[in-house]
């Protein structure tokens, strides 16, 4: 997942924007010459929100893959993993409890533990 995303990202149960970002692991990805576009409204990279005058490192972001992390709605306190560089954003009885589950075991020593608690 490029941190691009987490400008488009909200919580699908509460609609709340931006949600927290919590890296466990990068990669990185191969530099291409191509225009890179400028966040909108929240720069997760250096997590703020994005105003006329806030420098954005565009540049040095777009070289890396999040592969494990966590996304945290401040609202709604839901979390939702990253895993193999794929944000899991489903809700209820949705969530896949074996990706979950070896998600939690991969990250267990990284995961503040308020977050998993109060699951």
């Amino acid at each position: 997942m490029k941190y691009r995303l987490m400008d488009l990202l909200a919580c699908p149960e509460c609609k709340e924007f931006p949600l927290k970002l919590h890296v466990f692991e990068t990669s990185d990805y191969p530099s291409r010459k191509f225009k890179i576009s400028r966040c909108e409204l929240y720069c997760a990279y250096q997590d703020k929100n994005i105003d006329e005058k806030l420098e954005t490192p565009c540049d040095e972001c777009i070289k890396y893959e999040v592969e494990g992390g966590l996304l945290v709605c401040p609202k709604c306190r839901n979390w939702f993993p990253i895993y193999n560089g794929i944000p899991m954003m489903l809700i209820g009885e949705l969530r896949d409890k074996k990706i979950e589950k070896e998600f939690l075991s991969k990250y267990k020593d990284i995961i503040p533990e308020e977050l998993i608690s109060r699951r």
